[in-house]
């Protein structure tokens, strides 16, 4: 790097202005620690972004995290869904073990927000007219090129050829994280051979506020409730049977979802173009190095069968912005061994079972052969009769922030 070229000082030089990015940065503002976000994409993509046919399950703590960062005010209640409850199917059985929150189903065990909504929400709250919005650096439509942590800072190049010294970096940019690897951290990563299609279904019967996760043989489906008689569809299949779902007409894509689900719902009809993402696990060996970290999917990217990729991530941002603003406010180091080492202990605690479990969920799952049937239907009646099972899960969905 040229020791001539003006640098720009930071507490936080933060990659990845998606949603956890941007609540991260959001978080640190509010503990008075400065940040900047850099981002391949323009801020015009930040402030509208497009439709990618996600929806997001936020639980009770979730959306107390987004609250307190003045982004669920930025949503529209329009724009949330209610979530009563949660059944799960298996094969052809008409039986379901069924997920609620306790002995009323008017409590919600979650709520559904359409991921664009959230991201538009978590960019508007960083906005300078926004209600405690710090100052915050934007990099939009820049890079990284080159950076080195010493024992007092990080200094980063970036493509523009700016110069900037951070005391943190911190990697936001996916599970398919570039800095991750820049870092030399290690990720281990699981390809599930599949592909998962989203798009919004019209169907003629209501869904009662519930979601279903449907375990078929050769696919699994899922239906997460957005208004009474529409459900996003979330369905996975083998690239070669998905490239197969594609080429379908309208009217032959609406008829196989329909058979598909058995006509439980009445006729389906899709009203939303699909969109299709390849399924990949990834769990990172470190979450921190000496003066980094990791965040949301750059740190753990989940299966969406267990739908707590977000929240996991909402929760790590919120739990190193506090140490971070520990650290601030009694006059020490923002990045010190100790601080990060912390956060990746207690990050761990928080998402490595859950991690496991969902892997062995998959597994368990995907598994058409005879023995791995039966073995699914007892773990599913074995859940439906053995209660605490049940509100354990639900406690998890329903349980607030510290």
């Amino acid at each position: 790097m040229d020791d001539s070229t003006p640098t720009t000082q930071v507490d936080v030089a933060i990659v990845g202005a998606g949603p956890i990015g941007l609540c991260f940065a959001n978080a640190l503002s509010r503990q008075g620690v400065s940040s900047m976000l850099i981002d391949r994409q323009p801020r015009s993509a930040m402030a509208d972004p497009g439709n990618d046919g996600r929806e997001i399950a936020l639980t009770r703590a979730s959306q107390q995290i987004l609250d307190r960062l003045g982004v669920w005010s930025g949503i529209d209640p329009a724009e949330r869904t209610r979530m009563r409850a949660a059944k799960v199917f298996d094969g052809q059985s008409l039986f379901a073990m069924e997920i609620a929150p306790g002995a009323t189903r008017d409590d919600p065990l979650g709520c559904l927000v359409p991921n664009r909504v959230i991201r538009r929400a978590a960019y508007g709250a960083l906005q300078p007219e926004a209600p405690g919005a710090g100052d915050i650096l934007w990099r939009d439509e820049g890079e990284i090129v080159r950076f080195q942590a010493n024992e007092a800072a990080v200094d980063i190049e970036l493509g523009s050829g700016e110069r900037v010294q951070a005391s943190l970096l911190v990697a936001a940019d996916s599970r398919f994280s570039t800095t991750r690897r820049a870092m030399g951290i290690p990720a281990r990563t699981y390809q599930h051979g599949e592909q998962m299609l989203v798009c919004r279904m019209h169907h003629d019967e209501p869904h009662d506020q519930t979601a279903w996760e449907w375990f078929g043989y050769g696919q699994t489906l899922a239906l997460l409730p957005v208004d009474t008689h529409c459900s996003s569809l979330v369905l996975t299949l083998s690239p070669e049977a998905m490239a197969q779902q594609l080429a379908l007409s309208d009217a032959a894509f609406d008829a196989d979802i329909t058979r598909r689900f058995e006509g439980r719902l009445g006729a389906m009809h899709r009203i939303a173009e699909p969109h299709c993402y390849p399924l990949v696990s990834v769990y990172a060996e470190r979450f921190v190095g000496h003066r980094q970290a990791l965040i949301g999917d750059a740190a753990v990217g989940m299966h969406p069968v267990t739908a707590h990729g977000f929240n996991l991530g909402l929760q790590g941002l919120a739990r190193l912005a506090e140490l971070v603003g520990e650290a601030r406010q009694q006059g020490r180091d923002i990045a010190s061994p100790a601080l990060l080492r912390r956060y990746q202990r207690e990050q761990r605690l928080a998402t490595g079972p859950l991690f496991a479990a969902t892997l062995a969920i998959v597994g368990l799952y995907t598994d058409d052969r005879p023995p791995a049937r039966l073995l699914r239907k007892a773990v599913l009646r074995a859940g439906e009769t053995a209660w605490p099972i049940r509100r354990l899960i639900a406690g998890h969905l329903t349980r607030s922030a510290s």
